[in-house]
């Protein structure tokens, strides 16, 4: 038996009872603890799988360093990975206090939003959130970030509702770094939801990674609200659902902001949004929405990054 498995896991015994742990235990156990509080069930099952995939890694990693033929570069491997390993384990933590967190202000509901197909529409006339077909708006960040948003005449049906397609590119020094499809609908009521979303990083001209896509009714996905009707401050929701994937959560901060930018002078009575996910908790932006315009300021809180509206046409 290797030195490093008899480091990290001392006897066949403990290794199954740590498996045991991390795979066999089931939220429902905590019922009673946890009266029924489905939201931090669903907490502490989705904190398991991230421990579990830590630990698949873990071996994973080990499986790479036993075909290493010098021992010191074995060794050095072994160490990486357990270090790996603590660091991956230790996001599962925050993770975990980031959703606890969420559900203190959603409450202990299940989240099962009620689709009722023929409620929603892809005409998109949200006062703060407007998609009219043919519209092009173009961001520019402080970091050399360049961002175009299409909204197209394309349309796709998704839970049996008709959503409007929206073309996402993400340019950085020119070179295309995102690509992305999003499908909005507005229900009756005037409440723009997401229902999904096709995102592709891209590198060289490659597709790295399709990470956080989803689509509504797909492996348990679910929509959630994109923009409010009449927000008020104070407000919180989901504008995303799938456990590990899709999670955003959005809270209203302001709805008297007033914004003034190149182009299109001072605008008042702008929302301010503080828009968050338990999947990167240290990652937050501020949001701002005008009237009869759309989105028009992001602010990321941990990088600094600023992106402003420049153009919107027609």
């Amino acid at each position: 038996m290797n030195l490093y498995f008899r480091t990290i896991v001392p006897s066949l015994s403990a290794a199954l009872s740590l498996i045991g742990t991390l795979l066999l235990f089931h939220p429902l156990d905590i019922a009673a603890a946890s009266a029924t509080n489905f939201c931090l069930m669903a907490s502490q099952a989705s904190e398991r799988s991230c421990q579990a995939d830590a630990q698949s890694d873990y071996w994973i990693a080990i499986a790479k360093c036993d075909n290493l033929s010098a021992a010191a570069a074995r060794k050095a491997c072994q160490q990486q990975a357990q270090a790996d390993q603590k660091d991956a384990l230790s996001s599962c933590d925050e993770q975990n206090d980031a959703r606890d967190a969420v559900c203190k202000q959603l409450g202990g509901a299940p989240y099962d939003p009620v689709i009722d197909s023929t409620q929603f529409s892809p005409t998109i006339t949200n006062q703060y959130l407007p998609m009219v077909p043919g519209t092009t708006f173009v961001y520019e960040s402080n970091q050399g970030e360049h961002n175009e948003v299409v909204v197209t005449n394309n349309t796709r049906n998704i839970l049996g509702a008709n959503c409007r397609e929206v073309h996402d590119t993400v340019k950085v020094n020119g070179d295309l770094t995102e690509d992305t499809l999003d499908w909005f609908c507005q229900n009756t009521d005037g409440t723009v939801w997401y229902f999904g979303e096709n995102s592709k990083e891209i590198a060289g001209g490659l597709v790295v990674s399709l990470e956080g896509s989803w689509t509504g009714g797909v492996d348990g996905a679910k929509p959630g609200i994109a923009m409010k009707a009449h927000p008020a401050v104070g407000d919180v929701y989901r504008q995303e659902f799938l456990p590990g994937v899709a999670e955003d959560i959005a809270e209203v901060l302001s709805i008297t902001e007033t914004i003034t930018l190149p182009g299109f002078g001072t605008m008042t009575n702008c929302l301010k949004i503080l828009e968050t996910t338990p999947l990167e908790p240290g990652a937050a932006d501020h949001k701002f929405y005008c009237p009869g315009i759309g989105l028009v300021r992001t602010i990321s809180l941990d990088t600094g990054e600023i992106s402003n509206l420049i153009s919107k046409t027609p």
